[in-house]
């Protein structure tokens, strides 16, 4: 089978398109026919090196949206069903960018029926940071939230979730994508000044650090995108940051979200996986709103 690697760090032109073995599913696995694999930021800083493997042959790819093809023993799944699902991991020799992947069976759900494989896989990385984000501000109804970013593929998300769940959403972006974050449910928008202080919480998909922190009022809640990477707590904010986690059951309910036209899916652009140097290439120019899919 084909799937996307890297044997040495660097820029787009270091992606590979490669044959190799078709992976088998052990106990608590299924196998994915892949039909779509978003393209992330994260696949950018694993082709970088950030996340280090000098020296192996290093998988891309996060999400996934296919039919299951094989299964391993103690999984409910079966052969046919059409799912998404997240396969998080830094480091290693295969990952969703490829025509077959593997994930454990609690990573999986059923794929929204309601949006092709293509926006299928756009959710799974993105919706499940924003929502897993979103959760550790503990927000009621009512609460405010700024959400920094908010034109971004987790910020977007974190915008239709927190309004679906009542709180009063304020979008920082660009002033281009003022429509774009309005219709998304941000009840504010802003592209430039912010009152300090004037938020329960924010939500920094914009890596801004300390500066979004000045926007949270005494004893709120601060998260951002990158583990470690969160400001030191001042005035009595807690801060700290997501680290995604797979989680078939969430993911789940934010497919049935995706049914329910309460999530929007945005794709920027396909690719056939052979081209996927071209996709890297354009995701680095910057400017996507959505995401970049690769399709075997």
């Amino acid at each position: 089978m084909r799937a996307a690697v890297v044997n040495r760090f660097g820029g787009p032109e270091v992606v590979e398109v490669v044959e190799t073995e078709r992976p088998e599913p052990g106990p608590r696995q299924v196998r994915i026919k892949v039909a779509a694999a978003a393209l992330n930021p994260v696949d950018e800083g694993v082709r970088a090196g950030f996340f280090g493997g000098a020296g192996k042959r290093i998988g891309l790819g996060w999400d996934v949206a296919g039919t299951v093809d094989a299964t391993g023993v103690a999984t409910a799944w079966g052969v046919g069903d059409q799912v998404v699902a997240l396969d998080p991991g830094m480091v290693r020799p295969l990952g969703t960018h490829a025509e077959y992947v593997v994930v454990d069976t609690d990573a999986v759900a059923t794929a929204p029926a309601t949006v092709d494989a293509a926006h299928a896989a756009t959710l799974p990385l993105n919706g499940l940071t924003a929502v897993q984000a979103l959760d550790l501000l503990e927000l009621t109804e009512g609460q405010s939230l700024l959400v920094a970013g908010a034109a971004g593929a987790v910020g977007g998300f974190a915008v239709q979730l927190a309004a679906h769940r009542g709180i009063s959403v304020t979008a920082l972006a660009r002033e281009a994508d003022e429509e774009l974050v309005r219709s998304l449910g941000a009840a504010q928008f802003t592209a430039g000044a912010v009152e300090a202080g004037g938020f329960d919480a924010v939500l920094d998909a914009a890596v801004l650090g300390e500066t979004a922190l000045e926007w949270v009022r005494d004893g709120g809640g601060y998260v951002g995108v990158r583990p470690g990477g969160e400001p030191a707590p001042v005035r009595g904010i807690r801060t700290t940051a997501v680290a995604v986690t797979a989680d078939g059951a969430r993911l789940a309910e934010l497919a049935a979200l995706v049914d329910e036209g309460v999530l929007t899916l945005r794709v920027a652009g396909t690719f056939p996986l052979e081209k996927a140097t071209e996709a890297h290439a354009r995701l680095a120019e910057g400017g996507v709103r959505g995401r970049l899919v690769l399709v075997p």
